[in-house]
């Protein structure tokens, strides 16, 4: 005989975003003290490395470790909170499972692009003037213009496509880094190391082994 199907996936968005203003929040409210508590310190110790990294490497790089790891913990915890209590087990172990089976991770990486879209977009109308660095030259005028437009493009698309989790997205993604990598590592062999250039150069190569590392959940 067939097996019944599974029940649908369900969660408390607002128990999210209890622990989303304030990590652990929700836990503590429901009587799970043990978890709300060590959620809640966990990410304040997050935050006070990234402040530390901060003070010694600059303010790439504590941005960059707290996008990393401190954000998307905090994101984790928020998503716990909504699950409630597991049934069975660890429940930091059920909500890594569970948003790493429905492909949160990837959604949240769709949400850092779309952040990152956005700044970009900024500060290229706040700095009309400045002209992005392009396999080595600078180019001003309408190929200027282009070039510029080209980091908020591809970062939109990505980041929606992630949030969407749809398989032509990371087709974009992989040609947004291939494009990404050599620029960097040309404009690095031209310009020199820089903070900025090196922490983002980093970042690129993170991320793009980690997407390519979560290949299948991209298939239909």
């Amino acid at each position: 005989m067939p097996t019944a199907p599974p029940p649908p996936f369900r969660s408390d968005r607002g128990a999210a975003i209890y622990s989303a203003l304030l990590p652990g929040l929700e836990q503590l409210i429901r009587g799970r003290y043990g978890a709300g508590l060590s959620y809640g310190l966990v990410t304040i110790l997050l935050i006070l490395l990234s402040l530390a990294l901060g003070r010694v490497s600059g303010r790439a790089a504590e941005v960059f470790f707290f996008m990393l790891l401190a954000l998307p913990w905090w994101a984790l915890q928020s998503y716990d909170a909504a699950l409630g209590p597991a049934e069975n087990g660890s429940d930091i172990v059920r909500t890594t499972r569970t948003a790493w089976s429905q492909g949160h991770d990837i959604r949240f990486l769709g949400l850092l692009f779309l952040v990152s879209a956005a700044n970009d977009t900024l500060l290229i109308v706040s700095n009309p003037d400045y002209l992005l660095p392009f396999f080595c030259t600078k180019l001003d005028g309408v190929a200027g213009f282009i070039t510029k437009g080209l980091s908020p493009i591809l970062h939109t698309l990505v980041g929606y496509g992630f949030l969407r989790v749809k398989k032509w997205s990371l087709l974009i993604y992989l040609l947004y880094a291939a494009y990404g990598t050599t620029n960097a590592l040309v404009n690095l062999a031209c310009f020199g190391p820089g903070r900025i250039r090196n922490t983002l150069l980093v970042a690129l190569v993170l991320f793009t082994g980690y997407v390519i590392g979560r290949w299948r959940i991209f298939r239909p």
